[in-house]
């Protein structure tokens, strides 16, 4: 089964917390210093805040998978969209262990798609740099440009 993915920048984790709480009428799921998740059934999604990187607001998009076969099938897919994919393979991001690709659509807003294999103690694999954010390349893949302002993105593990 699939379930939206979607990341948001924040910059008070806390007031983000409170907010997103109230909003979806649950408590985060996972909650770090600098990272919460809720993993909601109504509407079906994977929502994720953090402090980490460079901007705040929408920061990527995704889809997350449960069995291998569905992220063969997504990646599949992306491929036949005709963007480049940047298939970044098992990783440490946001406090869990993921398989994941990533492709950036026309607008430049990048998309995951990823499975979670297990939690991590580590925000990233890039960790201990200080506020190191994650997972999406730095440069945008082949034939693509970044958005305005974003070099880092993060995940939802």
């Amino acid at each position: 089964m699939k379930r939206m993915h979607i990341h948001v920048g924040v910059e008070h984790l806390e007031q983000g917390i409170a907010f997103y709480s109230a909003l979806f009428g649950a408590e985060p799921v996972k909650t770090k210093i600098d990272y919460a998740k809720w993993m909601l059934d109504d509407p079906r999604i994977n929502f994720a805040i953090s402090t980490r990187g460079s901007t705040k607001g929408v920061d990527h998009l995704g889809l997350q998978v449960d069995e291998d076969s569905e992220l063969e099938e997504v990646r599949e897919r992306i491929t036949r969209a005709g963007m480049p994919v940047f298939n970044e393979g098992e990783t440490i991001c946001c406090y869990a262990r993921s398989d994941k690709s990533w492709v950036q659509d026309p607008a430049g807003i990048a998309w995951e798609a990823f499975k979670t294999m297990d939690d991590a103690q580590l925000f990233s694999a890039q960790e201990p740099l200080e506020n190191a954010a994650c997972c999406a390349p730095d440069e945008p893949p082949p034939g693509h440009t970044a958005t305005a302002g974003k070099t880092t993105t993060c995940c939802g593990g």
